[in-house]
């Protein structure tokens, strides 16, 4: 073992607390800064998924085709806020730069890299904090409605299998055998099987909390102001110091970031649900996802989530809840078993950067401050993963068999 360091954790969502986990772990000393509480934004109401096959990123060639239409429709797939096009659209025309097939194969690359990494680092933290019992091995199944977008989307899957990620193709006979309760619109799947799902985000973000303060880690609930070298400036005008500094602030990162001379473009992509009572298709198992209608169904431990769709929108904007409604009609009328009564919505701000590719790695102010923070739909899955190459960067050790640069600040420049 290296060094101990006196560490704080600036955010209290999934990356925080995996890397907090991983960094005690190493025999750090780690304090945590979180303005809200454990779990206030993207990581409270996610899709609860590990989606270790989910390796093709949003920012695609294939997108291309479909932008404008969903541009155009207020609760479509991807969409923007129009009262905030001006403000996002530095990012957008970053993201259409992202969908060149050079960059598209690199983060495809990357992606692959950092799932392999977290599909290692899972089973090390769930035996390490004894929460197996909250992760469960049920597989995604995506569905199509016509034999043309599953066959574009069979293409898209090659790129899977190159990375030795399982898949199984089904037609519509063996698809509504292998899940009943479909409508009879579907005509072929594929099956994800190494997918897996926490019980509830929410309740799995706090386990892994209540595991950290049995093992000395402090909370701080308080917003931070800036950061420097070794200091850590809150807005009531205390300080806190320490040998090292991560930022994990999800999309309020990038104020920190602005101020220490990194301009990352990073938002706030919105993503909306409605969790219904367990009793809305209590026999569900595997994870639906509608790709066409960019959200999915998770089966959780207590609901029925159904959700996703990416909001294009500064953080300040309020929210669309006519999304949420959207998706849950459209589950309704896709799956005839599903009872849509009795539902709760939810929006939270995803951190995403237009390439779908996370930050990780030193400030250009200071190799003690390290990013951690911007995987988008992926933070649950990879938080391990970004937990690992963090506790091996304050080391200062270069992660294995990661293409570093690529998810380095400065790429943006």
């Amino acid at each position: 073992m290296g060094k101990s360091y006196q560490v704080v954790v600036i955010g209290g969502g999934i990356i925080g607390l995996n890397t907090s986990e991983r960094l005690i772990a190493d025999g750090h000393q780690v304090t945590m800064v979180e303005r809200e509480g454990i779990a206030a934004g993207a990581s409270f109401g996610n899709a609860a998924g590990l989606a270790f096959p989910e390796i093709l990123p949003l920012a695609s060639p294939s997108v291309i085709k479909k932008a404008i239409k969903w541009f155009l429709d207020p609760v479509g797939p991807f969409s923007v806020v129009p009262r905030d096009i001006f403000k996002v659209a530095p990012w957008l025309f970053k993201f259409l730069k992202s969908t060149r097939a050079s960059q598209y194969k690199t983060s495809i690359n990357v992606q692959a890299s950092l799932m392999h990494l977290a599909a290692e680092t899972y089973p090390k933290m769930l035996d390490r904090t004894g929460l197996q019992s909250m992760v469960r091995t049920n597989g995604a199944l995506s569905l199509y409605e016509s034999e043309a977008s599953f066959n574009a989307d069979v293409e898209n899957w090659k790129y899977v299998a190159e990375h030795g990620i399982p898949y199984q193709t089904f037609d519509k006979t063996a698809l509504h055998q292998f899940q009943p309760g479909l409508s009879d619109k579907f005509v072929a799947g594929i099956y994800a099987s190494s997918w897996q799902s926490v019980s509830n985000p929410n309740d799995f973000c706090h386990a892994i909390f209540d595991y950290l303060t049995q093992k000395g880690v402090k909370m701080v609930k308080k917003e931070v102001k800036k950061v420097s070298d070794k200091v850590v400036y809150l807005t009531d005008g205390s300080e806190i110091v320490a040998d090292k500094i991560v930022i994990a602030a999800g999309p309020w990162s990038k104020t920190l970031a602005d101020d220490l001379g990194d301009n990352i473009p990073l938002i706030g992509e919105r993503g909306y649900n409605t969790t219904l009572p367990k009793s809305a298709w209590p026999e569900l198992e595997h994870s639906l996802v509608f790709g066409d209608h960019g959200f999915m169904v998770t089966p959780l431990a207590n609901g029925v989530r159904i959700g996703g769709a990416s909001e294009i929108a500064s953080l300040d904007s309020p929210a669309n809840y006519k999304r949420s409604e959207y998706m849950l009609n459209k589950a309704a009328e896709m799956l005839p078993k599903l009872n849509p009564e009795g539902g709760e919505q939810w929006m939270g701000r995803r951190p995403s950067l237009p390439d779908t590719l996370p930050v990780i790695g030193y400030s250009s102010a200071s190799d003690n401050i390290i990013y951690a923070f911007g995987n988008g739909h992926l933070g649950l899955t990879q938080s391990t993963a970004m937990g690992e190459m963090v506790s091996q960067l304050i080391q200062g050790k270069t992660p294995k068999d990661i293409n570093m640069k690529a998810l380095s600040a400065a790429r943006f420049k």
